[in-house]
């Protein structure tokens, strides 16, 4: 079912996904049949989702998420247009030009036409290892936007394996049933339509920093880190995690000596990392003056910029509502996140749910958020131990984020469209409540950290 519907996804995203901007899209009656093609697989991937969780073991999610991905792969992205401003900056990169000075609409041509709106007029504000990636696809490519896509859709990937890898291991140290975690994350259609199709780095980001997390609790930080690091070099936010990750590390080391010494080790190892990217790509650290250049949107996923939008809207005369409600954001994130860090100082599983909830903090107090940064807490977050009604809302949220934008990833949704949202995000939520989402401890980690309130202790 969840094939069939990938495929039929996949069929309609032809007319009404991101398409190129100068290729063939039916108009009139042809695109009202491929989005109506679109939704009807959409339904059947979201009914598979959710019995797949009730009967599925760890390898039937791992191969259900392959088997829904590929047919995306080959077709359009959809929700999102950043893969053509991904290959838009790196052909800046490719022609000689340094990214993160010059914009894509200063090398006119076929790759940088398809960058969507004003992001033609914005330098990059990815990190080293996303340029290198999207140059050296263009430098096999050429101008053949079809191949480019594909390619570069397929570095990302790289992301999903490293996911399906690490939180297996994940869950040994979090508490969580493997089966579950990889439901609700690589089988999720949050990930599978959203940032598989859309081709968004951020899948390459959350797989390195799964990968690296799962290394740091597996006695091998030092590789852990160098990951974690990489996965910084593609998107800036996993770098959160590293601070998170050093009270892991420290662990083992008990005292302020042992801390200091820790310390210089992960700053060492993320800074080499990070440096060699940079070399290698053969760009500078001009991405962190342009981390701000997506400001001018005001999306409403993000608690500031929405406060602030609704303060501008009853106050017109308050001033810069938006821009106010931002700062205070910042301060806001800044001390939760300091807050955050310091009660995870006992390392191990605790740092690494301070960590999530660190990037959760990240996506919603940030000046802009999307539909798939969400993506960044759920890898980690996972991995832990959730009541049933946790995973309901989570796997309820999914839903209304990865439909809440035209399959285009341009328009939103009509009024009607929002209402017919809620209702199946709601839907889906409820008959999620009584499958994999009951993150239950496995009796091996029930043994480990001891019994519910309550609960019988097991038996031989």
């Amino acid at each position: 079912m969840g094939l069939g519907g990938s495929v039929l996804v996949s069929l309609g995203a032809f007319g009404a996904g991101a398409t190129l901007r100068h290729g063939p899209v039916p108009s009139g009656h042809g695109r009202m049949l491929a989005t109506a093609v679109l939704y009807l697989g959409l339904a059947l991937m979201l009914t598979a989702w959710v019995r797949l969780g009730r009967l599925a073991s760890a390898r039937e999610v791992v191969r259900a998420a392959w088997l829904w991905c590929v047919p995306l792969l080959c077709a359009p992205p959809l929700f999102s247009t950043d893969l053509y401003t991904y290959l838009a900056q790196g052909a800046v990169a490719h022609a000689g030009l340094d990214p993160y000075t010059h914009v894509p609409a200063e090398v006119p041509g076929p790759v940088t036409d398809n960058a969507a709106g004003g992001w033609s007029h914005l330098s990059s504000p990815y990190g080293p290892l996303h340029i290198l990636i999207v140059k050296s696809v263009l430098a096999v490519t050429g101008e053949n936007l079809v191949l480019g896509t594909f390619l570069t859709r397929l570095a990302m990937v790289a992301g999903l394996a490293s996911l399906c890898a690490a939180l297996p291991v994940l869950c040994r140290y979090l508490g969580a049933r493997p089966e579950q975690a990889l439901w609700l994350t690589v089988a999720n259609p949050l990930l599978v339509l959203c940032v598989v199709s859309g081709g968004h780095n951020d899948l390459l980001m959350i797989g390195l920093l799964a990968a690296g997390t799962a290394l740091v609790l597996t006695e091998a930080p030092k590789t852990g880190f160098a990951l974690v690091a990489l996965a910084a070099a593609v998107k800036i936010p996993a770098a959160v995690a590293l601070p998170f990750l050093v009270w892991v590390w420290a662990a083992r080391r008990p005292g302020t000596r042992g801390f200091l010494s820790v310390s210089a080790s992960a700053v060492s190892i993320v800074v080499f990392t990070f440096g060699l990217c940079t070399v290698v790509a053969g760009v500078d650290l001009g991405w962190i003056r342009a981390l701000s250049g997506n400001s001018w949107l005001e999306p409403w996923l993000s608690i500031p910029t929405a406060l602030g939008k609704i303060v501008r809207a009853v106050l017109p005369g308050f001033g810069d509502a938006v821009a106010v409600c931002r700062i205070a954001g910042w301060v806001a994130l800044a001390g939760l996140v300091t807050w955050l860090w310091w009660r995870s100082r006992a390392g191990g599983a605790t740092a690494v749910r301070g960590a999530a909830v660190a990037l959760l903090a990240a996506v919603v107090l940030a000046p802009v958020a999307f539909p798939w940064y969400f993506a960044w807490p759920l890898v980690l977050g996972a991995a832990a131990a959730w009541p049933g009604w946790c995973v309901a809302v989570a796997a309820a949220a999914s839903t209304w984020l990865v439909v809440s934008t035209h399959p285009d990833g341009a328009t939103l949704l009509p009024p009607w469209g929002f209402g017919v949202l809620l209702v199946v995000s709601a839907g889906v939520g409820v008959l999620s409540r009584r499958g994999p989402g009951d993150h239950r401890l496995s009796p091996g980690t029930r043994q480990r950290f001891g019994r519910r309130p309550g609960e019988a202790p097991l038996s031989a």
